[in-house]
């Protein structure tokens, strides 16, 4: 499975834990994620002047 289909079914997953109503904390924690999650995936979109300098 490609990195991006990982972060994919992550963020499924996180979203799916959203949709049943978690405590404040469960909730922030998966806020969080998914901001990470949406950082991951920018980085490694076609074109990304900073995923190509890294390579």
């Amino acid at each position: 499975m490609s990195t991006v289909a990982k972060l994919l079914a992550r963020k499924r997953a996180l979203m799916e834990r959203l949709e049943s109503d978690p405590g404040p904390n469960e909730r922030e924690e998966i806020e969080r994620l998914l901001a990470q999650i949406a950082t991951s995936l920018s980085l490694l979109e076609p074109g990304n002047a900073a995923a190509s300098s890294e390579e």
